[in-house]
């Protein structure tokens, strides 16, 4: 499977490098652009300003650049986080894409979408502040809505970002579920 992995607002950290080594050891190719220009971030908070710094246009045009060599492959697009709401925008816009792969966020849904059985696989903390439930079930029920074949999995008490172990939220049991079950998914593709 051909993968673009994007990182959270925290950077193209060492985690995220390590997410893309452990996709290309189960045989996938990936590519993980770096839409920070080689910065990076301790807080998340750091990480947004930077975001905002960016503007989400110039985000979202650096992403279809960085995807658009690839496209005509058909790609997974997955995405931490920030990253997850980037992929989401670009892989509902394309329509050679082969799957979505959410870990930690989502986005808006633009109305009229189709995904007409795209597979979409989401790993979210449960609770997760950037993740309300309300939110959940609103985008759940749209992404429903779009066609797209829809798989969530909620992780209790995990933090925000609980796959990188290099942040506080870190959880390892979660963050070992989430590769196993992802795993999963990217082979059935």
């Amino acid at each position: 499977m051909n993968i673009m992995l994007f990182h959270s607002a925290y950077g193209l950290r060492p985690a995220v490098r390590d997410a893309a080594d452990r996709l290309r050891a189960a045989g996938h190719e990936v590519w993980s652009p770096d839409l920070f220009d080689g910065r990076t971030f301790e807080t998340v908070e750091e990480g947004m300003v930077c975001k905002d710094e960016i503007g989400k246009d110039e985000l979202l045009r650096r992403a279809v650049l960085a995807a658009a060599p690839y496209s005509e492959r058909g790609l997974v697009y997955a995405g931490f986080s920030l990253g997850a709401s980037i992929a989401q925008t670009l892989c509902l816009g394309d329509d050679k894409a082969r799957g979505l792969l959410l870990l930690h966020g989502t986005s808006d849904i633009a109305p009229n979408v189709s995904a007409d059985e795209l597979p979409v696989q989401l790993h979210v903390a449960e609770p997760d502040p950037f993740e309300t439930d309300d939110w959940l079930s609103s985008w759940y029920l749209q992404m429903g809505r779009t066609g797209a074949d829809v798989e969530v999995y909620r992780y209790a008490g995990a933090g925000h970002l609980y796959t990188d172990p290099g942040l506080p939220d870190y959880d390892a049991e979660a963050a070992e579920a989430t590769w196993r079950v992802a795993l999963g998914f990217l082979g059935s593709l």
